[in-house]
């Protein structure tokens, strides 16, 4: 996207296990989300550095300290509002696994959002169980916001999480409190969930990633698109190894030409107002 002339930033929002530094080559850091954190610059926008590639900026997050993982709330929002007042065209996080409430609400940041996983029932087991948990804090997040009935807080938010499910959102709601039904759905339909399949081998079923579409879109309520397959190439554990961004050294291999698809994808899908 940035050598098609897209001004593109990348935030590093692993806390506590950052390492796309070391995927875009760069050794030498002055500094990044620490910064900006510690009130040594006031804007976020001042922590971003420019990369090799023209157009591709980068903020780190490897000098932060080691207690990073476990952010103070008010540091979440102070990143999350730095975040949304980024004036770069587009604004790509690179959020660690797992469902804790930092991810998701760094994850929430947006409306969108790309799940990258490998084509394994594992891989796509926690890509679901992800979805959920999204789901499950983006509605508490709204009927803390907005007057439902006590039955539905009560079932929404209950003392153990984990008893709800997602996709029992809408019936809770519809048996509950009918009136807010209109507000829930269309909150979750406001997500735009995009996923890629990475690794992806010859052998495996070319349909996977529709079916995966198909079934998404069925079973929530939000819209799921599939913006393509990477293929597996040996070169990319080579160019991990040597520190070096794969498209840049083999842009003509066929996995290049797969993120180039799914990077047109993500810019032809874009609405020209945002």
């Amino acid at each position: 996207m940035a050598k098609w002339g897209k001004k593109v930033v990348l935030i590093d929002l692993d806390l506590g296990g950052s390492n796309l530094h070391t995927l875009l080559g760069i050794n030498h850091q002055k500094g990044g989300i620490n910064r900006f954190l510690d009130k040594t610059v006031k804007n976020l926008e001042d922590t971003a550095v420019s990369t090799f590639i023209q157009n591709l900026f980068f903020i780190g997050s490897s000098l932060c300290s080691m207690e990073v993982a476990n952010l103070l709330h008010a540091h979440k929002l102070k990143i999350i509002n730095a975040i949304q007042k980024l004036s770069f065209d587009y604004i790509l996080l690179d959020l660690g696994t797992g469902t804790n409430f930092n991810t998701l609400d760094f994850f929430l940041t947006s409306n969108q959002g790309i799940f990258i996983c490998t084509p394994e029932p594992t891989a796509i087991e926690n890509s679901f169980r992800f979805i959920k948990a999204v789901y499950l804090r983006k509605l508490k997040q709204t009927v803390k916001r907005h007057s439902f009935n006590s039955a539905v807080k009560k079932v929404t938010i209950p003392p153990n999480p984990e008893a709800m499910t997602s996709p029992d959102i809408i019936e809770i709601v519809l048996k509950h409190d009918p009136d807010r039904e209109k507000l829930l759905r269309n909150r979750l339909s406001e997500f735009k969930f995009n996923f890629i399949l990475n690794q992806f081998r010859k052998n495996l079923d070319a349909t996977m990633g529709d079916k995966i579409e198909d079934l998404c879109n069925r079973h929530f309520y939000s819209n799921f698109q599939f913006l393509g397959n990477v293929g597996y190439d040996v070169r990319i554990h080579d160019s991990v190894l040597s520190k070096k961004i794969f498209i840049h050294r083999f842009p003509y291999t066929p996995p290049a030409m797969d993120m180039k698809k799914i990077a047109e994808n993500i810019i032809n899908d874009r609405p020209s107002d945002h």
